[in-house]
């Protein structure tokens, strides 16, 4: 999380800073950590892996990009085997292809193509995110955001959740741009209610996270928020400008909140991600899974999870794949299956 000097001279500028963006994109309170992946995965195997050799790659650590695609920390399958997290949520929004969760609630799910998961990790949780490549004839496209937002002291040891917002739930601005509303409201339409201990449950924290895709020469205006509100706009993808100053690729601008944003997509288009909130304004203790407030809190934290592991972990594998209940790697079935045994799909929430 990267802290902006608030001082600028100019009062029309609604640039206040423009930072070009690396794979991990600096964030603004309460905002911990904001990836875009993007993956051009070959074919997949019958293990939903990918076709072809790994030569060449750290397998269990592989973020090099070799060919266009990363198996991150799988060796079979691309993506994140069992890791624990406690303090915070995690907010994965996937553009493209699927990812395959398992958690330590026995929660279970295969989300993609605009679905949500929004996971409290609160007191503890351990969490598998594994990207399965489905298509055995075809390459596997696979992107996603992955969000980090920090729960305030009060709510940091709350009891873990699992939820799912499924593409169909989330709201579709289409008024020249087109904006999903992942969190938050725009427009007059409205997000899923966020989880009840999130930072984001309370309106007056004015939180919003909107994908916006725009076709060239189109606008979207952004309401200002009240005093004391942070705003980002990453643009991932083409160029435009905001109230007139220019928006280039591959930048995060941190917007002046307290004024609307008139955002014009250039001939090239524009993508872009807008994270908002009122910061908790609190300290912020990190070191890798576990987010807490001070360093005492963080040795407590490592020492639990060395304890109790969070809870039993009821996979045979750490990096499991759907190919259970009918749920498998046969087909791109979307589903999420609750901790309290209840199965929500796409048409049937």
């Amino acid at each position: 999380m990267i802290h902006y000097d608030s001082c600028v001279t100019q009062q029309t500028t609604i640039v206040l800073e423009s930072v070009p963006l690396g794979m991990q994109w600096p964030t603004i309170d309460p905002f911990l950590f904001c990836v875009h992946h993007l993956d051009h995965y070959p074919a997949g195997n019958a293990a939903a892996g990918p076709v072809g050799s790994l030569a060449g790659r750290n397998i269990g650590s592989d973020f090099g990009g070799k060919d266009g695609w990363s198996m991150y920390h799988g060796d079979v399958v691309p993506g994140f085997p069992a890791h624990p997290h406690r303090g915070f949520e995690t907010v994965t929004y996937v553009r493209q292809g699927l990812i395959d969760h398992s958690d330590s609630l026995g929660a279970a799910a295969r989300f993609g193509k605009g679905d949500t998961q929004w996971l409290t990790a609160g007191a503890g949780i351990v969490h598998s995110e594994m990207f399965p490549l489905l298509d055995q004839g075809n390459p596997n496209p696979t992107e996603l955001f992955q969000i980090w937002v920090n729960l305030p002291r009060s709510r940091k040891m709350a009891p873990p959740t699992f939820s799912m917002r499924w593409a169909n739930e989330q709201p579709l601005l289409n008024d020249g741009m087109s904006v999903r509303i992942v969190a938050g409201s725009l427009g007059g339409l409205s997000a899923p209610a966020a989880p009840p201990d999130s930072w984001a449950a309370d309106i007056d924290n004015e939180f919003a996270i909107f994908e916006l895709r725009g076709e060239p020469h189109t606008a979207i205006e952004l309401p200002a928020a009240s005093a004391g509100v942070e705003r980002m706009l990453y643009v991932f993808e083409g160029s435009g400008s905001v109230s007139g100053e220019p928006l280039t690729n591959m930048t995060g601008n941190r917007l002046r909140a307290t004024v609307s944003a008139h955002i014009v997509s250039g001939g090239d288009g524009l993508n872009a991600l807008v994270l908002q909130s009122r910061p908790i304004g609190e300290p912020v203790a990190q070191h890798g899974p576990f987010v807490m407030n001070t360093r005492d809190e963080l040795a407590k934290a490592f020492e639990d999870y060395r304890r109790t592991q969070f809870g039993d972990w009821p996979w045979k594998r750490q990096d499991p794949v759907h190919n259970e209940e009918g749920h498998g790697i046969e087909g791109p079935i979307r589903f999420a299956r609750h901790p309290n045994g209840r199965v929500s799909t796409p048409t049937q929430p």
